[in-house]
């Protein structure tokens, strides 16, 4: 990753804090955001923080701006925002509630792709890693907000993957188990964590497939389950 530029949305969050300390360890240049994320999140001096809202496609231009005229350029987006509701039948679920989830899980990876896909193209090797969830192809009951939203997820980066080919971009999807992180032990206090999914190990994927080695690689869909399967 040495030269390579990389924006981590949700930079300081459960996951994304991981796959921020990956590609500074690998020697990337980070531009790491979230709505109120502080330099001192990370102990680099590859480390960028810049705090943004992803809830319009002019904030989301706005972040990718101002990586560009800091940095030059940008290689690789690991989109890792998102947002879980759950609880409550289909029929049950309020108008809310769902559009909550569309704004957390759909919307905003809409925006940042829209956003950045002109820098990703012009870099000749683009590359976008987007955490999706288990849930987007295996849905449960009480879930179907977040099913739904992280589905159209998918077939959103799918789609991407198959329109910027041509420009050497790639664009891949982590579907994720239970990942080990504190607000989800937090929140099942009486789950057997060692099924779930350590975000170390997600956080190598990515890493990999922001990589020349994951070239070939393009419009995939990971399952990352743990033993929980």
């Amino acid at each position: 990753m040495q030269g390579k530029v990389v924006l981590v949305t949700g930079a300081d969050g459960g996951l994304g804090a991981w796959v921020t300390q990956a590609f500074l360890d690998a020697g990337a240049t980070v531009a790491g955001s979230s709505r109120k994320i502080q330099q001192s999140a990370f102990k680099s001096s590859n480390f960028s923080a810049m705090p943004a809202d992803l809830s319009s496609l002019e904030r989301a231009r706005a972040l990718v701006d101002e990586i560009i005229a800091r940095f030059g350029k940008l290689d690789v987006l690991a989109h890792t925002v998102g947002g879980f509701a759950g609880g409550h039948s289909v029929a049950d679920t309020d108008d809310a509630t769902f559009q909550q989830m569309l704004d957390l899980n759909l919307n905003s990876v809409f925006h940042i792709l829209r956003a950045a896909l002109p820098a990703l193209r012009q870099a000749g090797s683009g590359r976008i890693i987007a955490i999706g969830s288990r849930a987007a192809v295996d849905p449960g009951p009480g879930v179907g907000a977040y099913s739904a939203s992280k589905a159209a997820m998918v077939s959103l980066l799918r789609t991407v993957a198959r329109e910027n080919k041509d420009a050497g971009l790639t664009a891949n999807v982590i579907l994720p188990g239970t990942i080990d992180t504190p607000a989800n032990r937090k929140s099942m206090p009486n789950a057997d964590v060692s099924k779930w999914v350590q975000p170390a190990r997600i956080a190598d994927l990515v890493l990999w497939l922001a990589g020349d080695a994951a070239k070939d690689v393009n419009g995939a869909v990971i399952p990352v389950y743990g033993t929980d399967i």
